[in-house]
């Protein structure tokens, strides 16, 4: 009897395993004929940037903030899908991230391990292990970092044609250029 109950127990566990990794959210973009985007779709985009402050700022150690404004961009990068509306903020982002990591990488405090960083709140985490700068060039590391987030918002802004794009790209561009702070506290 005990073997037919954890032979049960097993195969439940087994079928539920199966369940949960069936299960997986699409997310779908509807845009009425003749507009740009999805409100929707924004929001989630806006949401994803303003959780990059929290997640980044929670570091107690400014000189892993450059990676992870790098890492966090990538990671928003990587949930727009391709073919849409939003192609050119995807790219903007993912070259944003390229070059903040090549900066940190490029600075990297030798004496420092790279960590992992979630954050038990909302069970987010960084997809890879974040790298520090060295604390002599942070300064002058972090106004670069700067400089290469005001070139994504000046690119955005740009970028815009129509009315309803450039209002969608406005705030995208703002949601980049706020996490500037990260980089000043």
């Amino acid at each position: 009897m005990k073997r037919t109950i954890a032979a049960f127990g097993a195969a439940f566990v087994l079928a539920g395993a199966q369940v949960a990794q069936a299960q997986q959210l699409v997310y779908t973009v509807v845009v009425p004929a003749g507009q740009f985007g999805s409100a929707n779709f924004l929001k989630e985009v806006l949401s994803s940037l303003a959780s990059i402050q929290a997640f980044c700022g929670g570091l107690n150690d400014r000189s892993y903030r450059v990676d992870c404004l790098a890492e966090r961009l990538d990671t928003v990068s990587s949930g727009i899908p391709e073919g849409t509306d939003y192609d050119e903020v995807r790219a903007v982002l993912q070259e944003t991230s390229a070059k903040l990591e090549a900066l940190a990488q490029g600075n990297q405090a030798r004496g420092k391990a790279r960590i992992n960083v979630s954050n038990p709140k909302d069970g987010s985490a960084a997809a890879r292990p974040l790298l520090a700068v060295d604390a002599a060039r942070l300064d002058a590391v972090n106004l670069e970092a700067e400089a290469i987030l005001e070139e994504a918002r000046t690119v955005l802004l740009r970028s815009a044609g129509s009315s309803q794009r450039q209002s969608q790209y406005t705030r995208i561009a703002q949601a980049i250029n706020s996490s500037k702070v990260l980089l000043r506290s």
